[in-house]
C-alpha cells in the first residue's frame, strides 16, 4: 500500500476518533482496609465535571471528551490521581490513603466542625442574600420555558432482552443507550415535550404558565401515568429550607437548618464564566434521613449559586425510588443577576435499592430563556382558568418543533416517537399494556365500554351473605363530556337483586356546569360517615364485613333518587344544589328503624320516606387535577378541603314524613412540618334542626372491621353513639421515620411512626328521644368521647398497622377498649 494512503487512512481514523471520543469510568472508592468510602468527590482532571460516590463507595462518570486522569478526594483521606489507560474503564478500584500519612495536610474527621469552617461562613452569606438573587430582585418577570419528560426502563442486559416477555418486540432494543449519570443501560418508553410562557409577580405572589405546544408519545391517554408525570412537574426552589418530592420533605443543602444535618467542606475555587466562585461539597451527617449529597459553586460577591449537583442518599427513607439526581445551572445577566437556565432531575424507580435491580428512569429537563423584567400585568391576568383546554397546542407539526425547541433531541430521543408508535401496533405489547391498565384503574375496556370496577365483584355482610356485583361505564376517553355508569348486585342470603344507575353531563366546559341524576336500590351501612353527600354510586360500606369484629346486622335497605347541578366559577371552588328522595327501612330482623308517629306513642312506623333539597360549597385550594372531562383525577399531592352542606327536608312533598334543616361542615388541613413529617387535622361539625327518627340522625361512625377507615372511630361499634348535633376533631401525625432512623438496629427497616388522637362531642334532643321506637337506647357523647392511637407504617413498603386505645366510656357494654387495624397502600 502506498505510504501516503496509509497515512491518510490513519489521519482519517484519528480525526473520527477525536470526533467521537468519550471517557467513561465506573468503579468503587475504598480505603486501605478495603472498606467503601462514601461521598468521595470524583472528577476528571482538567474538566469542570465531577460526581460523588454513593453510600457504598460506587461511582460512574462520563464525558463526551477524552481525559487521561481521574482525581478522587474525600475528607479524612489524601487526594488520589489515577492515570486512565483506556477511554472506557469499568469496575475501577480507587484506594485512598489516610491523611495522617501527610503531616502538612489538615485532618478532617467524618463529621466536619461547625466552628472555624469557611464553608459555613459562605453558607451564612448565601442565607443573607437568597431573597436578593435571581427573579426575587424584580417586581415582575416573564420568560420562555421548554420542558422534556422521559421515562426509560433501565439495567437492560442480555438476559432481559432474550426474555419471552419481549418475543416479537426485539426491535425496541435497538434504542438502548447508557446513562451518563449512573452508567446503566436504558430503553426509552415515554417522552413528553412542552413549550410555555411563564409570567410571575413577586408583588402579588402569583405565577401563571401558558402552554403553547405539547407533544408526547407512548402512554399518552393513560390517566394514572399522566398523573404520575404531572407529579414529577412539581416546582422547587433550591434556596428554600425544604424541597418536596413525592410527598416527602427533604432538607435543602442551602437550608438554614442544613448545618444540623449536613457536613460542608470548601474544596476549590475557580473562574466560571468570568466569575470567581467557591466550590462547596456537602453530605449528610446521619443515614436514613431525607437529605442529599453533592456540591455547588457559589459566586464570591453576590453569593448566588452558579451550579449545583445533588443526589438523594440511598439510605433515605423513601420507597420505590433508588436514586434522585438534580442538576441546576445559572447564567449571569447584566453582570450580577444569576438566573436559572437549566434544571435537570432524574429519578430511578425500582422495587428495591439493590445495585443490580431493574427499574424505570423518570427524567425531566427544563430550560429557560428570553427573560424580561418589570412588565406589569393586571391582577385579572393571573386568574387561573377553571377548565381551559386548547387542543391546537397538541397538534403542532414536526417542523414547528424543529424550529422552536430550545435544544435538539439526541438520536435516542428522536427515535422514541417512531419506536413507540410502532410498538403500539404489536399485539403482545397491547396485551401487556391492557393488563397494567386494568390493575391500575380496576376496569376492563371493551370498545367504548369499561367493565368494572373488578375489585368490587365480591363482598359479604350478615344480611346478604355472599354478594356478587357487576357493572360498568361508558368511556370514550379521559376528557368525556358525559358519562353513564351503573351496576347490579345479588345477595345469596336475602335472595334480592340490587342496582344503581347514574349519569353526568358537562353542559358548559369553561365553568364546569354539570348536571347529574341517578337512582340506587341497595343495602347500606348508615352511619359510616358523618359528612355525607347524595352521590348515588358513592362507596357502600355494607359489603365490607368479611373481616369484622362483633356482629353487625344493623344494615338498611335504601332507595335513593337524586338530581343535581354544579358549577365551578373559580378554580377549585364548587357550588352544587340538588334534590333527592329516599326511602329507608331495616334490612335485618335484628335491627329496627321504628319511630312513633303520634304524641301518645301508640302508633309506629318502620320505614322513612323523605324528600330533601340541598346546597353545598366545596373549596379545595392547591388541588391539582388531571383531565378536562366530566370526571377528573386528583394529582397525589396534599391539599386543604373545606366543605359545607345545608339540607332542608320537606314534610308532605311526595308523601315525605319529616320537616327539618340540617347543617354540616367538614374541614381538613394537611401540614408538612419539614423534616418532622406531616400532620393532618380534620374538623367536622353538624346540627339537625327539627324532630327526626333514627334513620335521619347523625350516627357517630364506628369501625367494626379489621381495616383502617378514614374519619371513623376505631373502638366504636356501629350505632354506639347517636346525636343530632356533634363536633369531632381528629389529629394524625406521620413522622416519616424520623424517630426510628435514630435507633441503630431499626434504621434499615425504614419503618415510619404514626401517632394520632380523635375526639367527639354530641348531644341529642328530648324530642328526638321521644319518637324513638327502635329499641335502641340513644346514647350521645356528651362527656366527649376520645381515643388515641400509635402505628407503624411502611412495613414491607405496603402495610401499615395501627393500635388504638379507648380513652373513656370504658364501662359501656360490649365495648372495645383496644383494637388493631391494618391497611395497605402504595406510598413513596
Amino acid at each position: 500500500m502506498d505510504k501516503k494512503y496509509l497515512f491518510l487512512a490513519l489521519f482519517i481514523c484519528t480525526v473520527f476518533s477525536s470526533l467521537f471520543a468519550q471517557t467513561k469510568v465506573s468503579g468503587i472508592v475504598v480505603d486501605k482496609s478495603n472498606q467503601p468510602v462514601p461521598f468521595a468527590n470524583v472528577v476528571l482532571k482538567g474538566a469542570n465535571l465531577g460526581v460523588m460516590s454513593n453510600e457504598d463507595g460506587r461511582f460512574y462518570i462520563e464525558s463526551p471528551k477524552t481525559f487521561t486522569t481521574l482525581k478522587v478526594t474525600s475528607v479524612g483521606f489524601s487526594d488520589s490521581e489515577i492515570t486512565l489507560e483506556k477511554a472506557v474503564n469499568y469496575n475501577f478500584k480507587v484506594i485512598l490513603k489516610d491523611t495522617e500519612e501527610l503531616k502538612e495536610v489538615v485532618i478532617y474527621t467524618g463529621k466536619t466542625s461547625k466552628k472555624n469552617n469557611p464553608a459555613l461562613d459562605i453558607l451564612r452569606k448565601i442565607w443573607e442574600r437568597k431573597r436578593k438573587n435571581g427573579l426575587y430582585q424584580f417586581d415582575q418577570y416573564q420568560m420562555e420555558k421548554y420542558e422534556k419528560v422521559e421515562f426509560d426502563m433501565n439495567t437492560i442486559d442480555s438476559a432481559f432482552m432474550k426474555s419471552k416477555l419481549f418475543k416479537g418486540m426485539e426491535f425496541v432494543f435497538k434504542h438502548v443507550d447508557t446513562s451518563k449519570v449512573t452508567g446503566k443501560t436504558y430503553l426509552p418508553i415515554f417522552i413528553n415535550e412542552s413549550l410555555s410562557d411563564v409570567y410571575g409577580s413577586n408583588k402579588l405572589n402569583k405565577v401563571k404558565e401558558k402552554l403553547k405546544a405539547n407533544k408526547n408519545s407512548g402512554f399518552s391517554d393513560n390517566q394514572q401515568i399522566l398523573s404520575f408525570v404531572k407529579d414529577l412537574y412539581s416546582d422547587y426552589d433550591i434556596y428554600n429550607n425544604h424541597l418536596t418530592f413525592f410527598d416527602k420533605s427533604f432538607t435543602s443543602p442551602l437550608s438554614k437548618t442544613g448545618i444540623d444535618v449536613y457536613n460542608y467542606v470548601l474544596t476549590d475555587s475557580a473562574f466560571i464564566d468570568e466569575k470567581w466562585c467557591y466550590n462547596i461539597l456537602f453530605y449528610p451527617r446521619r443515614k436514613n434521613e431525607l437529605t442529599f449529597k453533592g456540591d455547588f459553586w457559589v459566586n464570591d460577591t453576590t453569593f448566588a449559586i452558579k451550579k449545583i449537583n445533588m443526589a438523594v442518599t440511598k439510605s433515605a427513607n423513601i420507597n420505590w425510588v433508588k436514586d434522585i439526581y438534580i442538576e441546576q445551572e445559572f447564567e449571569v445577566q447584566n453582570d450580577s443577576v444569576f438566573l436559572l437556565t437549566r434544571d435537570h432531575m432524574m429519578s430511578d424507580f425500582a422495587l428495591n435499592k439493590k445495585e443490580a435491580s431493574k427499574g424505570v428512569y423518570g427524567k425531566r429537563t427544563t430550560l429557560y430563556q428570553n427573560h424580561q423584567f418589570n412588565i406589569e400585568k393586571p391582577v385579572s391576568f393571573y386568574k387561573e382558568e377553571v377548565n381551559f383546554i386548547d387542543n391546537e397546542v397538541y397538534n403542532k407539526s414536526d417542523r414547528y418543533w424543529d424550529e422552536n425547541r430550545f435544544e435538539n433531541l439526541n438520536k435516542d430521543e428522536r427515535g422514541i416517537y417512531k419506536m413507540l408508535d410502532t410498538l403500539q401496533t404489536v399485539k403482545k405489547f397491547k396485551q401487556l399494556y391492557n393488563l397494567v391498565s386494568i390493575l391500575g384503574s380496576g376496569y376492563i375496556q371493551f370498545g367504548h365500554f369499561d367493565y368494572g370496577p373488578i375489585f368490587s365483584t365480591f363482598g359479604y355482610n350478615e344480611v346478604e351473605g355472599i354478594r356478587i356485583r357487576t357493572g360498568g361505564r361508558t368511556y370514550f376517553g379521559p376528557n368525556d363530556p358525559w358519562r353513564l355508569q351503573g351496576y347490579t348486585a345479588y345477595g345469596f342470603d336475602d335472595n334480592k337483586f340490587k342496582y344503581g344507575l347514574s349519569g353526568k353531563w358537562m353542559i358548559d366546559k369553561k365553568k364546569r356546569i354539570i348536571i347529574s341524576a341517578g337512582n340506587r336500590r341497595d343495602v347500606e351501612q348508615i352511619g359510616a360517615s358523618l359528612t355525607t353527600t347524595n352521590d348515588v354510586l358513592g362507596r357502600s360500606f355494607a359489603s365490607s364485613s368479611l373481616f369484622s369484629t362483633g356482629n353487625n346486622g344493623k344494615l338498611t335497605n335504601i332507595n335513593l333518587s337524586n338530581a343535581a347541578v354544579e358549577i365551578e366559577p373559580v378554580k377549585n371552588l364548587t357550588f352544587q344544589t340538588g334534590f333527592s328522595y329516599r326511602t329507608l327501612e331495616s334490612a335485618s330482623d335484628t335491627f329496627s328503624l321504628d319511630y312513633f308517629t303520634d304524641a301518645s306513642q301508640t302508633t309506629t312506623r318502620s320505614d322513612v320516606k323523605q324528600s330533601e333539597v340541598n346546597f353545598q360549597v366545596e373549596f379545595t385550594p392547591n388541588r391539582k387535577t388531571i383531565g378536562y372531562g366530566v370526571e377528573r383525577s386528583n394529582v397525589d399531592s396534599p391539599f386543604s378541603r373545606f366543605f359545607i352542606n345545608y339540607s332542608h327536608g320537606f314534610k308532605g312533598l311526595l308523601d315525605s314524613d319529616f320537616n327539618y334543616d340540617k347543617l354540616q361542615l367538614y374541614y381538613k388541613q394537611p401540614v408538612i412540618i419539614g423534616p418532622l413529617g406531616r400532620t393532618d387535622l380534620t374538623l367536622e361539625l353538624g346540627k339537625i334542626y327539627g324532630t327526626v327518627p333514627l334513620g335521619l340522625l347523625s350516627v357517630i361512625p364506628g369501625n367494626q372491621s379489621y381495616f383502617t377507615i378514614e374519619n371513623t372511630f376505631s373502638n366504636l361499634n356501629f350505632y354506639e353513639f347517636v346525636s343530632d348535633q356533634y363536633a369531632t376533631l381528629q389529629w394524625e401525625h406521620n413522622f416519616q421515620g424520623r424517630l426510628f432512623s435514630r435507633i441503630p438496629f431499626m434504621r434499615k427497616l425504614n419503618w415510619r411512626e404514626i401517632i394520632g388522637a380523635r375526639a367527639v362531642y354530641g348531644t341529642i334532643s328530648d324530642a328526638n328521644r321521644a319518637i324513638n321506637a327502635s329499641g335502641l337506647t340513644y346514647v350521645a357523647p356528651e362527656d366527649i368521647y376520645w381515643e388515641y392511637s400509635a402505628g407503624i407504617g411502611n412495613i414491607f413498603k405496603v402495610f401499615r398497622i395501627d393500635f388504638a386505645w379507648r380513652g373513656n366510656y370504658l364501662n359501656t357494654p360490649d365495648t372495645q377498649r383496644f383494637s388493631v387495624k391494618g391497611s395497605f397502600g402504595f406510598y413513596f
